[in-house]
């Protein structure tokens, strides 16, 4: 059963002159595309992009197509995921490709490989403006446009990754792709959003599109009776029965009568809900709650749930999967944290308005959670007036708060304000300028009409100009020092836990995700494979031991560059203290340190603030040292 001397192969492309080379590295030394990912981005700045050693194997969510080097918006090695692009990728016989240099003029990037040949590289260059106007625009244009001049290439249906104008106006450009099916374009599109990957592919390498396929049949493991033995022993379940299980929440849950990140999210935030750019931190609970019932469940997830679950318009992302996490109103795709930070963050409670806003930033290849926390903070301070509509190219001032809210119309007033901020985003003399990030333009703004502004603006710094908005949960833990931030590498729970213990439980949570992307693995997937792919792989490769001391290492190696910056908002500091006095207050814990820190928070709350910011640092410190 166990597979002799396996290898890595990657595919080494300069963009510069378009030489490549396959190099091989030997499972033990490196387990996927994350560990090697650090290895060649330290070495050649290069943007890695690979697949797990189980993609195309029998296990249900392995086929994410992991993306990592050093980010342009972070400012550190940033790790993303795409679901479900890794099961074309695997038909180029290939574990990775690693992408140094630049091309001389905008391309696509064109891999191919039929059968027993050699893959195909080549570069094509581009009109970017004419791929953006292609079609339907934007990425969608470019992918497109390669699928038109390159597809009848493939013998199989290929995958096209894109990147839009927002990589090229900004430090957050995303890289998104969609399935092919039978030679046509679906709207179920996937995205490796977080960390401006996209940005990365065009600005430093020259490279706007990927557009990949082959007919290379490796030996995947594809035992259906053997993994039904390894789960039955782990188990007591099958493995069809064991994924169906832990993936309740992401295909339909009963209990909620709704499915997928949105609506089991929407439904379950009650008094939790974040709107208004993190306004609702400073409400009562009453006004919280009333929000919650009045906008999002008598409305926003009402519309979804009669839109999208009531008529299962539902699909995967590539791979054959129970979850069938996407969740579509027609062309439309509804996950939480896009649909929440250019929804209630931005003052938006009605679909049509979020599907408005959503198209645009998406078309233009933004990721979704960083532009919305981008737009909800200045959409704050124009109805603050701390910012002029004329200084930023707005036309109106937003409706935000919810005294006497119009669900509908006050929901579409915003998205088009939201929309003409985009605008303003991704154009050459556009009024809103993050070519070096959202950060640097709150320190300008700050500078130039007061520190207001900045204070609005809820992101994590790292080092110099590295920023994010963080995700969506009403938590600590997605403010963290982490060395990767804006993904689920940190425990995002609703529970009080001391700061020292929730770095702890950071440093965990980091090993565990980890793990799930240096195989490829999709996290929706984690409620078995967290515990059982170290088996796994002791069962096909002999290399368990060797497999976890990698893993430690690999955390340890990203921790080392932690270069996380103390919260620089004052918004920051407000999320922390409010989360203390719900779980006081509210919820009514009785715990003697959460009684301190609201003590603490309520005598000096930037003292305090700084206090438990490093009790966090030294709890994930503690834990990623490599000898411990």
């Amino acid at each position: 059963m166990i597979v002799k001397n396996p290898m890595l192969k990657v595919l080494m492309i300069d963009a510069s002159n378009s030489y490549y080379r396959l190099n091989r590295y030997p499972v033990g030394n490196f387990f996927g595309p994350v560990d090697l990912g650090i290895h060649l981005a330290h070495k050649y700045n290069s943007l890695n992009i690979g697949a797990g050693l189980l993609a195309g194997s029998i296990f249900p969510g392995s086929n994410r197509l992991i993306f990592n080097g050093i980010s342009p918006s972070w400012h550190g090695f940033y790790i993303s995921s795409m679901g479900g692009a890794a099961l074309v990728f695997d038909n180029l016989g290939i574990n990775m490709f690693s992408i140094t240099g630049k091309a001389t003029q905008p391309s696509i990037l064109y891999l191919n490989r039929n059968h027993g040949e050699e893959v195909e590289v080549d570069l094509f260059p581009v009109n970017l403006q004419e791929v953006w106007n292609y079609g339907r625009g934007g990425v969608y244009g470019v992918m497109q446009f390669a699928l038109d001049k390159y597809g009848s290439r493939y013998e199989n249906d290929p995958r096209v990754l894109a990147a839009g104008q927002a990589s090229l106006y900004t430090d957050f450009g995303a890289v998104v792709s969609a399935p092919v099916k039978k030679g046509e374009l679906t709207y179920v599109d996937c995205w490796a959003g977080r960390g401006g990957f996209g940005t990365k592919m065009l600005q430093q390498h020259g490279i706007v599109g990927v557009i990949y396929g082959g007919t290379v049949v490796d030996e995947d493991f594809r035992d259906r009776k053997v993994a039904d033995e390894w789960f039955q022993d782990k188990y007591n379940q099958k493995l069809a029965a064991k994924d169906i299980e832990t993936t309740t929440k992401y295909r339909y849950d009963p209990s909620f009568n709704t499915g997928g990140t949105f609506g089991v999210n929407f439904a379950t935030l009650e008094e939790r809900i974040i709107a208004f750019n993190y306004k609702t931190i400073y409400m009562s609970k009453e006004q919280r709650l009333d929000i919650h019932q009045k906008f999002i469940v008598n409305h926003y997830l009402k519309q979804f749930n009669e839109e999208s679950i009531e008529t299962k318009q539902q699909k995967n992302c590539g791979e054959p999967c129970v979850a069938v996490c996407k969740k579509m109103n027609n062309h439309y795709k509804k996950d939480y944290e896009p649909y929440q930070t250019m929804g209630p963050l931005c003052g938006i409670f009605d679909q049509r308005a979020a599907e408005l806003l959503n198209q645009k930033a998406d078309t233009y290849g933004f990721d979704a959670i960083s532009v919305g926390g981008v737009l909800s903070w200045l959409m704050e301070c124009l109805s603050e007036g701390l910012i002029q509509p004329e200084d930023i190219g707005a036309k109106a001032i937003p409706v935000f708060s919810p005294d006497g809210f119009d669900v509908v119309n006050d929901s579409m007033h915003n998205a088009l304000i939201g929309a003409d901020l985009i605008e303003e985003m991704v154009k050459p003399d556009g009024k809103i300028n993050l070519l070096f990030g959202a950060r640097k333009l709150a320190r300008h703004l700050a500078r130039e009409k007061g520190v207001a502004i900045l204070d609005k603006f809820m992101y994590l710094g790292f080092a110099r100009q590295g920023w994010i908005v963080p995700n969506q949960y009403w938590s600590p833990g997605v403010l963290s020092p982490m060395a990767i931030m804006g993904k689920y590498y940190m425990n995002y729970g609703k529970e009080f836990i001391t700061p020292r213990a929730l770095g702890r439980e950071n440093a965990k949570r980091l090993i565990h995700e980890l793990m799930l992307d240096n195989l490829g693995f999709c996290r929706f997937h984690r409620g078995w494979a967290e515990d059982i792919m170290p088996d796994i792989i002791e069962n096909l490769f002999g290399l368990k031991k060797e497999f976890m001391k990698n893993l430690a290492l690999t955390a340890s190696r990203i921790n080392s560059r932690n270069s996380s910056i103390f919260w620089e908002s004052e918004r920051n500091i407000d999320f922390i203290f409010s989360f203390l006095k719900k779980k006081l207050n509210e919820d009514g814990v009785e715990n003697v340190m959460l009684e301190h820190w609201v003590n603490r928070f309520e005598a000096d709350k930037y003292e305090a603030a700084l206090e438990f910011w490093y009790e966090i640092h030294k709890g994930i410190h503690e834990m990623l040292r490599e000898f411990h």
